[in-house]
C-alpha cells in the first residue's frame, strides 16, 4: 500500500469546440534540415503532443510530427557540417566577422514574422504561460543583439584586444572558431538556452549540428525558413528523433570538435566517451543542480517566503537554477511553512493562456515521478503539509506543488533533482 497517492482531479483539457483550440499548432509536414536544405522525409515520424488533454479523445493533444532520424541520417547531418567547415577553409569560417554579423542580423530579421507562431508553440508544447513564452522569444532576440554589440566593441574593451607590447613582444588576442559543434539543449528554455550556445559559436565561424529536444522542438522547426535563407549550406543542421539512436553515431565519427550540452551529467559522460579522441573534444556543459535556499533565524519571513516561491516555482520549478530544497532554522521553520503554504495556495493553476503561474508539466512521465518521490518521503516520515489545500494533486499533467516537511537525507527528495 503506497504511503502517499496523489489525489486525481479532472485533467487540464481543451475541447475542439473551444475558441482556443483553433490556435492549436498543426506542424505535420515532417522533413529533415541538413546541408542548408529542407529535405522531404518518408521515414518514421514522431508524434508531438501537448500535455493539455484533448477532451474529445481523452489523450494528449496532437500538435505536430517530426522526422525520426536514424543513424545514417544523423551521420549525414554531421558530415554536412564537416563539409561546411572544411578544416577551417569553408566559406563560413573564412568569412569576415562583419559578414557573419550581417548574416546573424538577417536571421533575426527573417525570424521576426514567426514570433507569434513560436510563442504559441511554446505555450502548447511545453505549457509555458503566455507572458513567459513571449519573454523567452524577446529575451533571446535581445541576447543576440547584446552579443553582437559586445563582440563589435571587444577589440577596444578587452585586454590585449588591440596591438600590445609585452616583454618586447608585440601581439594581440583574436577569437577564432573551433570547428564542428554539436549542441543539445533542454525543453524548458528551448530557444533561449540553445541560442545562448549557438549564436556566439556562429559568430566565431563555427558550424553547428543541433539536436532538437524530444519535448520542445517545435519552436526550432519554425525557424527553418529563416535559417535556410540567412546562412550558407551546412552551417546549421538539425537532428530530430531519439537521441539514443542519433547522438552516439555522430560522436563515433570523430567529426565533432566541440560538444555543447545542457542536461544531466550521465548523458554528457556517455556521449564524451564515444568520441574516438575524447581528450581533443572541447566541452561546454551546464548540468543538473540541487539548489538550496537557507533561511536564518533573523530572516524576514515574508521576504523569504516570497523569494522562495519565486525561485522554486517559476515555470513550475523546471529550471536548473530553481530552489529545490529549503533549509530553515528550527526556530522559524513552522512559521515559514505557514507562509509558503499560503503563497502557493494563492498561485493560479491552469492553462498557459489563462494567466496561470502553475501549468501542466510537458514531460509525460514527470507526474508519476513526482508522485513516487512524495510516496518515498511520506513513507519515511515526512508530510505533504499543504495536502489540505490540494498540494500533490494531479489534474492530468497539471500538478499542484507539494510542500514536504520534514525532509531528511534518507529521502529521495533530499538528493534527487526533481525538476518540477
Amino acid at each position: 500500500m503506497p504511503a502517499f497517492q496523489c489525489p486525481a482531479l479532472p485533467p487540464a483539457s481543451v475541447a475542439p469546440s473551444d475558441e482556443v483550440y483553433k490556435s492549436k499548432p498543426d506542424i505535420s509536414e515532417a522533413f529533415k534540415f541538413i546541408g542548408g536544405q529542407r529535405l522531404p522525409w518518408a521515414g518514421e515520424t514522431t508524434e508531438v503532443t501537448s500535455p493539455i488533454v484533448d477532451s474529445s479523445t481523452g489523450k494528449r493533444t496532437v500538435i505536430g510530427r517530426v522526422a525520426a532520424l536514424q543513424e545514417a541520417d544523423a551521420v549525414e547531418a554531421v558530415e554536412a557540417a564537416a563539409k561546411a567547415w572544411d578544416r577551417g577553409q569553408g566559406c563560413w569560417p573564412q568569412s569576415t566577422l562583419a559578414e557573419r554579423i550581417a548574416a546573424v542580423r538577417r536571421f533575426v530579421e527573417l525570424l521576426s514574422p514567426a514570433r507569434e507562431s513560436i510563442i504559441n508553440a511554446l505555450m502548447w508544447e511545453i505549457c509555458k504561460n503566455s507572458t513567459d513564452a513571449a519573454a523567452e522569444f524577446d529575451r533571446t532576440m535581445k541576447f543576440v543583439a547584446s552579443v553582437i554589440e559586445t563582440l563589435e566593441a571587444s577589440d577596444q574593451n578587452e585586454a590585449f584586444g588591440s596591438w600590445t607590447t609585452v616583454s618586447g613582444v608585440r601581439g594581440r588576442v583574436r577569437r577564432g572558431p573551433v570547428g564542428v559543434t554539436m549542441m543539445l539543449a533542454p525543453f524548458n528554455y528551448p530557444l533561449n538556452e540553445m541560442y545562448a550556445m549557438m549564436i556566439p559559436a556562429l559568430l566565431m565561424g563555427n558550424v553547428i549540428v543541433l539536436k532538437l529536444p524530444a519535448v520542445g522542438g517545435l519552436a526550432h522547426i519554425l525557424t527553418v525558413d529563416a535559417l535556410e535563407k540567412a546562412f550558407p549550406a551546412g552551417v546549421i543542421n538539425f537532428v530530430t528523433g531519439a537521441g539514443r539512436k542519433t547522438m552516439g553515431p555522430i560522436m563515433k565519427t570523430g567529426l565533432v570538435d566541440c560538444l555543447g550540452f545542457i542536461g544531466g551529467a550521465k548523458a554528457t559522460d556517455a556521449l564524451i566517451v564515444q568520441h574516438p579522441q575524447p581528450h581533443r573534444l572541447k566541452v561546454f556543459s551546464q548540468l543538473e543542480g540541487k539548489n538550496i535556499a537557507i533561511v536564518l533565524p533573523d530572516a524576514d519571513l515574508e521576504v523569504a517566503a516570497a523569494q522562495i516561491v519565486l525561485g522554486s516555482l517559476t515555470y513550475n520549478g523546471q529550471r536548473c537554477t530553481a530552489c529545490k530544497l529549503i533549509m530553515a532554522h528550527d526556530s522559524v521553520a513552522e512559521a515559514l511553512l505557514e507562509k509558503l503554504v499560503a503563497r502557493i495556495d494563492a498561485l493560479k493553476k491552469g492553462l498557459p493562456w489563462e494567466g496561470a503561474a502553475i501549468t501542466p508539466l510537458p514531460e509525460p512521465a514527470k507526474p508519476d515521478y513526482l508522485e513516487s518521490v512524495l510516496d518515498d518521503a511520506v513513507g519515511k516520515g515526512a508530510k505533504v503539509v499543504n495536502a489540505g489545500a490540494g498540494g500533490g494533486s494531479r489534474a492530468g499533467a497539471l500538478f499542484t506543488p507539494a510542500v514536504v516537511y520534514p525532509v531528511t537525507p534518507a529521502m529521495r527528495l533530499f538528493g534527487e533533482e526533481q525538476f518540477g
